[in-house]
């Protein structure tokens, strides 16, 4: 299975697809990365006059790429109907601003019965951590 046929198999569609790339991917770990683009509507409220993207859709990247493409990855490719949260643990240390890309690392902690647990992290253009943490889901 391709980079792309991962992607392609994801179950979101913009405005809520937040993967442009993966960069490397096995069995135990996924990379890859996104640009938040400055026309996304969160950017229009979230802060007035100083846009900052929400912490809430940094996890969602995190899993999307870390969880759910590393998901299909073990599933060989059998369409995935729904990936459940069950945990996540974030701490988040640099903001991360309109236009700006981002890199996401993810280490299988395990996968088991469905569940897949991942030790993530995100770095900006930088190569600065901007958060990391443990996010857990179930794969359906």
């Amino acid at each position: 299975m391709t980079k792309q046929e991962i992607i392609a198999k994801l179950p979101y569609s913009k405005p809520f697809l937040f993967v442009d790339e993966i960069l490397s991917i096995n069995e135990n770990s996924v990379e890859g990365s996104f640009t938040f683009d400055s026309n996304l509507d969160f950017y229009k409220g979230h802060f007035k006059d100083n846009p900052v993207t929400p912490g809430v859709i940094l996890t969602e990247t995190m899993a999307q790429i870390g969880l759910v493409c590393l998901g299909i990855y073990l599933n060989e490719g059998k369409k995935i109907k729904n990936i459940g949260f069950t945990s996540s643990e974030v701490e988040f240390l640099k903001p991360v601003y309109p236009n700006e890309k981002v890199t996401v690392f993810s280490e299988k902690i395990y996968y088991r019965f469905g569940k897949l647990k991942c030790k993530i992290k995100m770095t900006n253009h930088n190569n600065q951590e901007v958060c990391f943490g443990i996010l857990s889901g179930m794969i359906i």
